[in-house]
């Protein structure tokens, strides 16, 4: 089997057909994905530098198939032990395996003759955006937002597989990790999934999700109006006596009533619900409403390189205005005197601050009330905004308010 081959498979429905990477991988067959999952996550995090290398050895940029397979043998030979020649080889064989046989004199004369040392990328923002793999109207904000900091906001990388324990922690903390501020909740540099993922003893859940969780106020009732997968209703309901957990999509609904399920959580109720539509039988029902909304997800781009495939800056005007119907209709939902938490896992003020601002004015019986974490923060004029080279990775924002 060709060592590019499914890597150019997923690859290819993520660049060409704009599926998500993870989903993507999820698609092959059972065995060793390892490899793969190297090559797929290297390719897309390095895809402005590949582009760049590539450049260097091709007048013109190639069709799309060949220039993805090129840039693939150029990823193995700059980031992996695999030898130069074996990188060509395989690179020409890929070629006429997709059809391209055509190209493959093309593909083996330019790969031989690519130099690392040729590769100049150019200075300033637009040299930023190709090592950072964020599209360049975010390095723009988050250079004007950030200054001198804006460099390593962007460049953090990942701290690796966050995984909160219910149980059994001590079997796994041998394997290197990193503690996080929260309880029971560690990352990992490596982690394989085992039996006891499906017994509940632990889930993988981001940083930034437990963050959240942990400036929610206990509760009676909680409104998780965006809940899907389900990894924050569930760590809620430690705290909340009852969850009412939304997705507007039937499937995710499905995907939060068997994250429930697995861990123990009886006390969700899952509903299919559009959370930007108002709900007469919510109203002024819950004692805290969560709207971690849907977002540009900027903040994650170290854990998803295949996001920025999709982002531009025309799309953000309808991002911020779903945002904000959402946020202003749950906050019908909110009884007097409770809580109304809005999140996001971006590191766009427009998305965060800006929302929220927009709000306030509509809304002057809700008040910001100042919260605390123990992750390292930014304090915003309205809320928490954390950043990803102080937040092991991930840029998110929480905000609570209260009704008065």
């Amino acid at each position: 089997m060709n060592a590019f081959l499914d890597a150019y498979r997923v690859l290819t429905r993520v660049i060409r057909e704009g599926a998500h990477l993870k989903i993507a991988l999820s698609e092959l067959p059972a065995g060793e994905k390892g490899r793969t999952v190297r090559l797929s996550y290297g390719v897309l995090e390095n895809y402005g530098y590949l582009g760049a290398c590539l450049a260097t050895v091709a007048k013109k940029r190639p069709k799309p198939a060949v220039a993805l397979i090129m840039e693939i043998a150029i990823y193995a030979r700059l980031f992996s032990d695999m030898p130069p020649s074996v990188c060509v080889n395989e690179a020409v064989e890929l070629t006429k395996l997709v059809g391209k046989g055509e190209q493959k004199n093309f593909v083996n004369a330019a790969l031989r003759a690519f130099d690392p040392a040729r590769v100049v990328l150019p200075g300033g923002r637009e040299g930023l955006a190709i090592r950072s793999n964020f599209p360049p109207f975010a390095v723009d904000a988050i250079c004007e937002k950030y200054g001198p900091r804006a460099e390593a906001i962007l460049l953090a990388k990942s701290g690796g597989v966050s995984v909160r324990f219910e149980r059994g922690e001590e079997r796994y903390l041998h394997l290197p990790h990193t503690a996080t501020p929260f309880a029971h909740t560690y990352l990992f540099k490596n982690f394989a999934r085992d039996e006891g993922f499906s017994r509940g003893d632990y889930t993988f859940q981001s940083v930034g999700s437990v963050a959240v969780c942990s400036v929610v106020e206990p509760c009676t009732s909680l409104l998780d109006a965006c809940a899907a997968p389900g990894g924050k209703s569930v760590l809620l309901a430690k705290k909340c006596e009852e969850v009412v957990a939304c997705d507007v999509h039937a499937h995710r609904v499905g995907l939060i009533r068997s994250y429930a399920e697995r861990m123990g959580a009886e006390n969700i109720d899952a509903r299919l619900s559009d959370s930007s539509q108002f709900d007469p039988a919510f109203e002024g029902a819950f004692d805290g409403v969560l709207v971690d909304a849907p977002c540009s997800g900027l903040g994650t781009v170290s854990e998803n390189p295949d996001l920025p495939l999709r982002k531009n800056e025309g799309g953000m005007s309808a991002i911020v205005a779903l945002q904000s119907a959402i946020l202003a209709n749950c906050s019908r939902y909110v009884k007097r005197g409770g809580h109304l938490y809005y999140a996001t896992c971006s590191i766009l003020p427009e998305e965060n601050d800006g929302v929220v601002g927009q709000f306030l004015l509509s809304h002057p019986a809700f008040e910001v009330e100042e919260a605390g974490c123990p992750l390292p923060h930014e304090r915003t004029a309205y809320g928490l905004q954390f950043l990803p080279d102080t937040a092991f990775g991930a840029g998110f924002y929480v905000c609570r308010m209260k009704l008065s």
